[in-house]
């Protein structure tokens, strides 16, 4: 057995279970999921099994019907969970699958607690909030910590709003019962005014004293800022937050977040934290993960250009490419295998719907395009001009849910000649629905609302032997099943592929690769190599299961194509 396995069964019999407080301060969007995923890599470098839970503020029971322009991409689990896109950054960061356990919103705290009143599971007792609302946060993290060593509890928000007071209360509460098992990392930002030549930390200073207001004492300041944290600052703010200056942690600006856990070790942040829970270290070289950044920041001679053809990118006056977080990070993994820059270009569906000149002029600059998650009608014929040059001029394409069932219909309407085909989301009454709704069936769908059905999480596949999808998944190894031709990925949307066009697209060249085990369902769509060098689209989400140290076979074999054809 290996010294990481003896240390994982010692650990695992030895120790009570060990809690980690990540909460921030000043601003939001500091980074939080990528300060926990970070500490995560490398405590678990020392043989420990660590999970995490992120803690939502909103009432949402989950971000499924959140827009993505609010609140950027949904991260879609196995367990078929719509969750904040911080879970990604756990999967990416910690190797492991997470899901509803790992996930939970005062949406589903709030309905669990009322509902526990109506079924008087309080013993008639006058429900408050407190205690009744932190101590169900507390067994929610409990649960999820079954059968680890360490859980990582991501706060959402920051220190001083109403909407997340229960879950510092949580902490308290808990730190109270295990003061020897609980730890408490606050996130700040120490800001550089422009006018002035130094880092400021009276922000970090007034976001410790709010903790303290809620009884909440930080073990340690993890400082975000443009720079590293100099020595004259650390001193300030441990005098002021009663901590050591060891136990100030700087988190600076990097190239990559994939620099992160390294910068953390660096530090010693995994030592220290070991330290006050109580729990042996070791030395650890996180190999894997420096010959990664290596690799990312190596200068690369090759470079391809990737059009999206968004809708979820305008807020204000700005572009929010959080709404494609999980694509971008898989495409950047599959650019990082192939020692090659990905240089995103985002082009506005609705623009290219109305031929505006400067989004068919990215359109054709790019050396392959790709055409994402869509709902709703909103640049729907944007994104069908798209794949219809795609599919014409042989540039690489690659659909991933609409941008399936929308190849789909740019196949009907201009090679088969069923011009008014549609998908029934968008246009009801047409005559050739090639995308349509089924009716509920509990074994393929959940109920996401009023009159709202959808598949949601991991479905098998059967791939077609021969096709450009099999050799991709043989290729790389990734069949569930390989004998059986199975393979298995992340399925969130509510409309299919009608199975009664299947024969005539079919007749007219068009290649059905992939489908559901049953046969019921249409999975993935290919055109012949030998009239295409890569189109290929397909029902599910491989996005979401893309990793920096494994990356999607899917994206590898795309960006190689692109490369190929350049």
């Amino acid at each position: 057995m290996s010294i990481h396995g003896l240390l994982t069964k010692k650990s695992s019999k030895k120790f009570p279970t060990k809690y980690i407080f990540v909460s921030g301060g000043v601003l939001s969007g500091l980074g939080k999921g990528i300060t926990a995923a970070s500490l995560g890599v490398i405590l678990k470098e020392h043989g420990y099994r660590v999970t995490n839970i992120k803690c939502e503020n909103y009432l949402n029971i989950d971000s499924g019907n959140i827009n993505p322009t609010e609140h950027g991409d949904v991260f879609l689990c196995e367990d078929g969970l719509e969750a904040d896109l911080d879970l990604g950054s756990y999967e990416r960061f910690l190797g492991e699958e997470v899901g509803h356990n790992n996930f939970t919103t005062m949406g589903q705290i709030y309905s669990k607690v009322i509902e526990n009143t109506k079924n008087l599971e309080y013993g008639g007792k006058t429900v408050d909030a407190l205690p009744y609302v932190p101590e169900e946060a507390i067994k929610r993290i409990k649960i999820a910590a079954k059968g680890y060593d360490i859980i990582l509890i991501e706060l959402g928000g920051t220190a001083g709003e109403y909407q997340n007071m229960i879950y510092y209360e949580a902490y308290r509460t808990l730190n109270l019962r295990e003061p020897n098992n609980t730890l408490h990392l606050h996130l700040t930002y120490f800001p550089r005014p422009s006018h002035i030549n130094e880092l400021k930390s009276k922000p970090t200073q007034l976001s410790v004293r709010l903790l303290n207001s809620m009884g909440v004492q930080p073990d340690f300041i993890i400082g975000r800022a443009e720079e590293e944290i100099d020595e004259k600052r650390k001193e300030k703010v441990a005098y002021y937050c009663n901590l050591n200056k060891e136990d100030v942690i700087s988190n600076p600006d990097c190239e990559t977040i994939y620099q992160i856990p390294l910068i953390f070790k660096d530090q010693n942040l995994d030592v220290r934290v070991l330290e006050k829970l109580g729990l042996p270290s070791k030395k650890t070289e996180l190999k894997s993960w420096k010959n990664l950044v290596k690799t990312v920041l190596s200068e690369k001679k090759k470079t391809v250009k990737i059009a999206i053809i968004a809708k979820y990118i305008a807020t204000g006056d700005y572009e929010l490419k959080d709404s494609y977080h999980s694509l971008l990070e898989s495409l950047e993994h599959a650019g990082w295998y192939h020692k090659t820059n990905i240089e995103i270009e985002f082009v506005h569906a609705e623009k290219l719907e109305k031929d505006n000149q400067e989004a068919l002029d990215k359109l054709k600059a790019a050396d392959g395009i790709v055409v994402p998650i869509g709902w709703g009608s909103r640049g729907v014929e944007g994104k069908i001009k798209a794949i219809e040059y795609a599919r014409v001029n042989k540039v690489p394409y690659l659909g991933l849910c609409y941008g399936m069932q929308l190849a789909s219909v740019e196949y009907a309407r201009n090679v088969v000649g069923l011009n008014d085909a549609h998908t029934t989301e968008v246009d009801e009454e047409t005559s050739n629905p090639i995308i349509h709704d089924i009716p509920f069936n509990e074994k393929y769908q959940r109920i996401k609302g009023e009159g709202a059905s959808m598949r949601l999480g991991a479905y098998d596949c059967v791939l077609k032997e021969g096709s450009l999808a099999h050799k991709i998944y043989k290729k790389h190894k990734a069949f569930k099943d390989e004998k059986k031709s199975i393979i298995s990925e992340r399925h969130r949307h509510r409309f299919e592929f009608n199975n009664k066009y299947r024969e005539v697209l079919e007749n007219a060249g068009f290649v059905i690769s992939g489908t559901s085990p049953d046969d019921f369902f249409v999975e993935m769509i290919e055109l012949p190599q030998n009239k295409h060098p890569f189109f290929i689209a397909t029902q599910a989400h491989p996005e979401y299961k893309s990793r920096p140290l494994d990356p999607h076979p899917m994206f590898v074999e795309y960006i190689g194509a692109v490369l190929n054809t350049k």
